[in-house]
């Protein structure tokens, strides 16, 4: 049995001055094909920082990931199957202003293409497949968007350790799932980070900071010690968050995590065909991201992704 080849990248768009949507193709140097930018997963990687690091290597542009566009799948001329996880990344004009590129033994050119012409120039299907799935998101105007970002805290010392539940410490794995996962939160770009005021819940959040350079706000509405069934201080709270339509990380517990999901269907006219089953199951150390369209916010949910450290 051949392993398979985990990847991920992004397609990269804008609108230019006119009004128009171009994405970003790349002239690949030694396969003389045009694609879209990706790349393999290194060691210890999560998929969405694969995909940023990936972008910022081929094309020079650091970006922050929108929702996510699907996976492709295709057998490499050596018989190993590949696996491509791609998002969609809206590219601001600093980030372009401040792209490193230079033509490599990789990556020839990059080229700013719309969207019909970008059909006819992709060498290969599967590429086209991820190029309709952003058109038809665009097309409805739930393309460009913000997310609200659910992450458990990491592995915790057993109940009773310590003299409260809130002053459980992580443990060595707990400690080791907070890293794990800091740069794929990041990948999102987040401009808020929120916790629990639980110890476990702060340790978690803080490798986040720590490679965003975001400062954290605590609060008890979000903690297990505040925990009720009917939820209804946290439901108010989800709801100012997603007012303000900015990406945001809440670091929480496994009681209150489904409260902060439905809360953010609730505040979003519904989740309408995307399961927050999974989402609200969240294992320590997981995050689940929710992608809600920042110009129709009341359309409902884009997508909801998952993701789990690789420790």
């Amino acid at each position: 049995m051949t392993s398979q080849v985990l990847a991920a990248g992004a397609l990269c768009w804008r609108v230019t001055a006119k009004g128009n949507v171009k994405i970003l193709l790349v002239y690949r140097t030694q396969h003389r094909d045009t694609s879209l930018p990706k790349g393999k997963v290194d060691p210890g990687e999560t998929l969405p920082e694969t995909a940023v690091r990936e972008i910022a290597e081929e094309t020079g542009l650091i970006i922050g990931l929108g929702p996510p566009l699907g996976v492709v799948e295709y057998v490499l001329p050596n018989g190993r199957d590949k696996i491509v996880y791609y998002w969609s990344a809206e590219v601001s004009k600093l980030a372009r202003a401040n792209s490193t590129f230079v033509a490599n033994d990789e990556i020839e050119s990059l080229h700013w293409v719309r969207l019909d012409k970008a059909r006819a120039r992709l060498t290969y299907p599967h590429d086209i497949d991820i190029v309709d799935r952003f058109a038809a998101l665009y097309e409805q105007g739930r393309a460009r968007t913000f997310a609200i970002i659910a992450l458990r805290h990491g592995k915790a010392e057993p109940h009773g350790s310590t003299g409260s539940d809130a002053s459980r410490e992580l443990t060595k794995l707990g400690t080791a799932q907070a890293v794990s996962v800091a740069h794929g939160i990041a990948a999102f770009r987040p401009t808020t980070l929120i916790t629990s005021t639980a110890a476990r819940c702060i340790a978690t959040i803080a490798p986040t900071a720590r490679v965003t350079g975001l400062d954290v706000t605590q609060t008890d509405t979000i903690s297990q010690d505040a925990y009720t069934g009917r939820g209804d201080a946290v439901a108010s709270y989800i709801a100012q968050l997603v007012a303000r339509a900015e990406t945001t990380v809440l670091c929480s517990h496994g009681p209150v995590l489904p409260q902060i999901l439905h809360a953010t269907a609730d505040a979003t006219g519904g989740i309408r065909g995307v399961s927050m089953s999974r989402a609200a199951a969240l294992s320590t150390g997981e995050f689940a991201v929710v992608h809600i369209p920042a110009d129709r916010p009341e359309s409902g949910i884009v997508a909801v992704e998952v993701h789990s450290p690789t420790v």
